[in-house]
């Protein structure tokens, strides 16, 4: 009890005062580390968006880049060599980033007809669809052998669909897989080509060509096809074909499809004139239409 002095008065004034301050005293430190609190709240969150941000932009550049990976078999020179009967020469794999081997030279008399082609590619289907017939008879009879190239050129040509790319990829699993069936499939695929500025044969489609052309092992071919197995591979064997010189020839890179070389010399006439094409063979070959096979002779 108080016992109304005057500095008892005082006295309570002072505990009243002492009181508030430490009162505000400790609010003042609630707030500060509420303050604290909600600014690591913030950084975090901040934090957080950020790492977000970095993942989602690691993703879509690596979704974007094309993953190198093995070649298919027989495409050791990143393209396959067709030879009589149709049958592939047999090579092993390109290992990822590995140079390719150019195709060993022809025997005396046998001529090289090598072609760096893309599915897509409308010139292409003009010289395929003209000369398919007569290189199948060259080949039958021993007189040439017919190096295929198969490039992704024009995907921005098939409305997101990447069809050169998706093209080149199911013609290398042809090669990996059923190469003495590369020659025909490559034909139902300029036979059956889409025009550019469509989104090209589904992956359904070109699996029924595979079937078409006679091939074997289908289901490996088809969950090749779907999967892209040689994605990789044909951007690396496209960004060959045209930074770097071509073997056994003059050209220093691929600058258009089709690019036929016979013997190392660069074709550039008439691509639907199938005698045009012939006579050409014949001149590469310093022989005349009149000789005895097995020198080429164009198709009737």
């Amino acid at each position: 009890m108080t016992n109304g002095r005057p500095e008892d008065s005082r006295q309570s004034k002072n505990q009243r005062r002492e009181a508030a301050r430490e009162k505000a005293k400790v609010l003042r430190e609630e707030q500060r580390k509420k303050d604290l609190r909600n600014r690591w709240i913030l950084f975090s969150g901040i934090g957080v968006v950020v790492v977000a941000i970095i993942v989602c932009v690691v993703l879509i550049v690596a979704s974007s880049v094309k993953t190198a990976g093995p070649g298919p078999l027989n495409m050791a020179s990143d393209g396959i060599k067709i030879t009589t009967g149709n049958v592939a020469v047999t090579t092993p794999a390109l290992a990822a980033g590995e140079q390719p081997t150019p195709s060993a030279a022809n025997p005396a008399g046998v001529l090289d007809i090598r072609v760096y082609i893309d599915y897509m590619c409308p010139y292409c289907g003009q010289f395929e669809t003209t000369n398919t017939e007569q290189i199948g008879k060259w080949l039958a009879q021993g007189a040439a052998t017919y190096e295929v190239h198969p490039l992704s050129l024009l995907d921005r040509s098939s409305l997101g669909t990447k069809y050169s790319t998706r093209a080149a990829n199911a013609a290398a699993c042809v090669a990996n897989y059923s190469p003495n069936n590369f020659f025909d499939f490559n034909s139902l695929l300029f036979t059956n080509q889409p025009a550019e500025n469509t989104s090209g044969l589904t992956d359904a489609q070109l699996q029924g060509y595979v079937k078409q052309a006679g091939a074997g092992s289908t289901d490996t071919i088809n969950s090749c096809i779907t999967n892209q197995d040689f994605k990789g591979w044909v951007a690396d064997s496209t960004t060959r074909a045209t930074t770097e010189p071509l073997p056994g020839s003059t050209l220093a890179k691929v600058t258009g499809t089709p690019t036929i070389l016979v013997d190392g010399q660069q074709y550039q006439g008439s691509l639907t004139d199938a005698n045009a094409f012939a006579n050409f063979v014949l001149q590469v070959s310093g022989q005349s239409s009149s000789s005895a096979t097995p020198t080429p002779t164009p198709a009737s």
